[in-house]
Protein backbone atom coordinates (compact mmCIF):
# COMPACT_ATOMS: atom_id res chain seq x y z
CA UNK A 1 0.00 0.00 0.00
CA UNK A 2 1.38 3.77 -0.96
CA UNK A 3 2.32 5.53 2.23
CA UNK A 4 0.39 8.64 3.40
CA UNK A 5 -2.60 6.59 0.70
CA UNK A 6 -4.61 4.75 3.17
CA UNK A 7 -8.36 4.89 1.09
CA UNK A 8 -10.04 1.88 2.34
CA UNK A 9 -9.24 0.15 5.87
CA UNK A 10 -11.45 -2.78 8.36
CA UNK A 11 -12.37 -1.68 11.54
CA UNK A 12 -14.75 -4.11 13.56
CA UNK A 13 -16.98 -5.77 11.08
CA UNK A 14 -17.00 -2.52 8.93
CA UNK A 15 -15.36 -1.48 6.00
CA UNK A 16 -14.41 2.32 5.83
CA UNK A 17 -13.24 4.76 3.07
CA UNK A 18 -11.15 7.81 3.64
CA UNK A 19 -11.76 10.03 0.75
CA UNK A 20 -10.66 13.58 2.10
CA UNK A 21 -8.52 15.11 5.11
CA UNK A 22 -10.22 18.40 4.41
CA UNK A 23 -11.91 19.51 7.28
CA UNK A 24 -14.34 22.90 8.28
CA UNK A 25 -14.17 21.82 11.78
CA UNK A 26 -10.95 22.01 14.34
CA UNK A 27 -12.93 19.96 16.89
CA UNK A 28 -11.08 19.95 20.10
CA UNK A 29 -11.69 15.92 20.72
CA UNK A 30 -10.39 15.02 17.18
CA UNK A 31 -8.19 12.46 16.45
CA UNK A 32 -5.99 14.79 14.80
CA UNK A 33 -5.15 16.07 17.82
CA UNK A 34 -4.45 12.86 19.94
CA UNK A 35 -2.19 11.10 18.04
CA UNK A 36 1.59 10.37 17.36
CA UNK A 37 3.87 9.73 14.38
CA UNK A 38 0.14 9.85 11.73
CA UNK A 39 -1.21 6.70 13.25
CA UNK A 40 -4.42 6.60 14.47
CA UNK A 41 -6.37 4.07 16.62
CA UNK A 42 -7.03 2.03 13.61
CA UNK A 43 -3.40 1.70 13.44
CA UNK A 44 -3.97 3.06 9.92
CA UNK A 45 -2.17 6.17 9.29
CA UNK A 46 -5.46 7.91 7.29
CA UNK A 47 -3.44 11.67 6.61
CA UNK A 48 -3.77 11.70 2.58
CA UNK A 49 -0.82 13.13 1.18
CA UNK A 50 -3.19 13.40 -2.01
CA UNK A 51 -6.71 12.90 -2.40
CA UNK A 52 -7.70 10.03 -4.51
CA UNK A 53 -10.06 9.96 -7.30
CA UNK A 54 -13.43 8.65 -7.66
CA UNK A 55 -12.10 5.89 -9.58
CA UNK A 56 -9.25 5.06 -6.96
CA UNK A 57 -12.32 5.53 -4.35
CA UNK A 58 -14.33 2.42 -6.33
CA UNK A 59 -11.46 0.64 -7.09
CA UNK A 60 -9.84 0.45 -3.28
CA UNK A 61 -13.32 -0.56 -2.31
CA UNK A 62 -14.04 -3.28 -4.89
CA UNK A 63 -10.58 -5.08 -3.78
CA UNK A 64 -11.78 -6.34 -0.87
CA UNK A 65 -14.36 -9.36 -0.44
CA UNK A 66 -17.40 -6.89 0.47
CA UNK A 67 -19.39 -9.59 1.52
CA UNK A 68 -17.60 -10.07 4.67
CA UNK A 69 -18.48 -6.34 6.00
CA UNK A 70 -21.83 -5.45 7.86
CA UNK A 71 -21.35 -1.64 6.60
CA UNK A 72 -19.34 0.15 4.04
CA UNK A 73 -18.74 3.56 6.05
CA UNK A 74 -17.55 6.86 4.38
CA UNK A 75 -15.88 8.62 7.01
CA UNK A 76 -11.89 9.11 7.22
CA UNK A 77 -9.97 12.01 8.27
CA UNK A 78 -11.70 14.61 7.25
CA UNK A 79 -15.21 15.38 6.15
CA UNK A 80 -16.33 13.52 3.64
CA UNK A 81 -19.48 15.74 2.23
CA UNK A 82 -16.41 17.56 0.55
CA UNK A 83 -16.54 14.48 -2.08
CA UNK A 84 -20.38 14.38 -2.12
CA UNK A 85 -20.29 14.04 -5.94
CA UNK A 86 -17.13 11.65 -6.03
CA UNK A 87 -18.98 9.25 -3.22
CA UNK A 88 -22.58 9.05 -5.04
CA UNK A 89 -20.82 8.35 -8.66
CA UNK A 90 -18.64 5.48 -6.32
CA UNK A 91 -21.86 4.58 -4.62
CA UNK A 92 -24.31 4.25 -8.26
CA UNK A 93 -20.90 2.20 -10.12
CA UNK A 94 -21.33 0.01 -7.38
CA UNK A 95 -25.13 -0.39 -7.14
CA UNK A 96 -24.66 -0.51 -11.04
CA UNK A 97 -22.32 -3.66 -11.03
CA UNK A 98 -24.63 -5.43 -8.58
CA UNK A 99 -22.96 -4.63 -5.16
CA UNK A 100 -25.42 -4.95 -2.24
CA UNK A 101 -23.66 -3.60 1.39
CA UNK A 102 -24.73 -1.60 3.86
CA UNK A 103 -23.66 2.23 3.02
CA UNK A 104 -23.46 4.87 6.00
CA UNK A 105 -21.71 8.28 6.08
CA UNK A 106 -20.16 9.91 9.22
CA UNK A 107 -20.29 13.78 8.75
CA UNK A 108 -20.64 16.47 11.19
CA UNK A 109 -23.94 17.28 9.02
CA UNK A 110 -22.84 20.50 7.18
CA UNK A 111 -22.61 19.72 3.62
CA UNK A 112 -25.33 21.94 2.91
CA UNK A 113 -22.78 24.84 3.76
CA UNK A 114 -19.65 23.54 2.34
CA UNK A 115 -20.91 23.02 -1.07
CA UNK A 116 -23.59 25.71 -1.37
CA UNK A 117 -27.03 23.89 -1.89
CA UNK A 118 -28.86 21.56 -0.38
CA UNK A 119 -27.23 17.93 -0.18
CA UNK A 120 -29.66 15.61 1.20
CA UNK A 121 -31.70 14.72 -1.67
CA UNK A 122 -28.29 13.16 -3.08
CA UNK A 123 -28.29 10.52 -0.21
CA UNK A 124 -31.67 9.27 -1.83
CA UNK A 125 -31.45 5.58 -2.63
CA UNK A 126 -27.93 5.78 -1.98
CA UNK A 127 -27.54 5.42 1.91
CA UNK A 128 -28.77 3.12 4.71
CA UNK A 129 -27.62 5.39 7.22
CA UNK A 130 -26.28 9.27 8.16
CA UNK A 131 -24.59 9.27 11.60
CA UNK A 132 -24.24 13.42 12.26
CA UNK A 133 -22.18 14.61 15.16
CA UNK A 134 -25.05 17.04 17.09
CA UNK A 135 -21.92 17.00 19.63
CA UNK A 136 -23.43 19.35 21.95
CA UNK A 137 -26.48 21.00 23.15
CA UNK A 138 -26.26 24.98 22.59
CA UNK A 139 -24.76 26.43 19.45
CA UNK A 140 -22.62 28.98 21.75
CA UNK A 141 -21.00 25.50 23.30
CA UNK A 142 -20.65 23.78 19.96
CA UNK A 143 -18.60 26.81 18.78
CA UNK A 144 -16.14 26.69 21.33
CA UNK A 145 -16.05 22.64 21.01
CA UNK A 146 -15.51 22.54 17.03
CA UNK A 147 -14.67 25.53 15.46
CA UNK A 148 -16.79 26.06 12.48
CA UNK A 149 -14.97 27.35 10.11
CA UNK A 150 -18.73 29.09 8.58
CA UNK A 151 -21.31 30.93 10.60
CA UNK A 152 -24.80 29.04 11.57
CA UNK A 153 -22.95 25.80 11.60
CA UNK A 154 -24.84 24.52 14.38
CA UNK A 155 -28.51 25.19 12.95
CA UNK A 156 -27.19 24.06 9.84
CA UNK A 157 -26.10 20.73 10.97
CA UNK A 158 -29.94 20.05 12.82
CA UNK A 159 -31.68 21.17 9.49
CA UNK A 160 -29.50 19.06 7.93
CA UNK A 161 -30.26 16.11 10.08
CA UNK A 162 -33.77 16.70 9.86
CA UNK A 163 -33.73 17.31 6.08
CA UNK A 164 -32.10 14.21 5.16
CA UNK A 165 -34.11 12.09 6.84
CA UNK A 166 -36.63 12.45 4.31
CA UNK A 167 -34.43 10.93 1.96
CA UNK A 168 -32.75 7.70 4.22
CA UNK A 169 -34.16 5.17 6.50
CA UNK A 170 -31.93 6.00 9.60
CA UNK A 171 -30.55 9.42 11.16
CA UNK A 172 -27.79 8.87 13.95
CA UNK A 173 -27.12 12.06 15.98
CA UNK A 174 -24.26 11.29 18.20
CA UNK A 175 -22.56 12.79 21.05
CA UNK A 176 -19.18 11.70 23.06
CA UNK A 177 -19.82 10.57 26.57
CA UNK A 178 -16.88 13.05 28.02
CA UNK A 179 -19.82 15.87 28.20
CA UNK A 180 -21.94 16.38 31.25
CA UNK A 181 -25.00 14.04 31.83
CA UNK A 182 -27.11 17.20 31.81
CA UNK A 183 -26.02 17.89 28.38
CA UNK A 184 -25.96 14.40 27.19
CA UNK A 185 -30.39 14.43 28.49
CA UNK A 186 -30.53 17.82 26.63
CA UNK A 187 -28.92 16.43 23.31
CA UNK A 188 -30.90 13.49 23.65
CA UNK A 189 -34.22 15.90 23.40
CA UNK A 190 -33.11 17.79 20.43
CA UNK A 191 -32.01 14.91 18.81
CA UNK A 192 -35.30 12.67 19.29
CA UNK A 193 -37.88 15.50 19.56
CA UNK A 194 -36.91 18.25 17.76
CA UNK A 195 -35.19 15.81 15.06
CA UNK A 196 -36.69 12.96 15.36
CA UNK A 197 -33.75 10.99 14.65
CA UNK A 198 -31.61 8.14 16.40
CA UNK A 199 -29.68 8.77 19.27
CA UNK A 200 -26.42 7.25 20.46
CA UNK A 201 -23.83 8.51 22.98
CA UNK A 202 -20.30 7.66 21.66
CA UNK A 203 -17.62 6.70 23.84
CA UNK A 204 -14.41 8.45 23.55
CA UNK A 205 -11.35 6.73 22.35
CA UNK A 206 -7.86 8.45 22.95
CA UNK A 207 -5.07 6.74 21.11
Amino acid sequence: MEKGFTITYEYGDNLYVNPTNRCNFNCEFCLRHNQSSGGSIYTHNLWLKREPSKEELLASIESWDLSKYKQLVFVGFGEPTYRIDDICWVIDQMKARGEKIFTRMDTNGTGSLINGRDIAPDFAGRFDMVSISLNTDTAEKYEALCHPAQPGAYQAMKDFAREVGKYVPTVMMTVVDTIPAEEIENCRKICEDEIGATYRVREYIAD
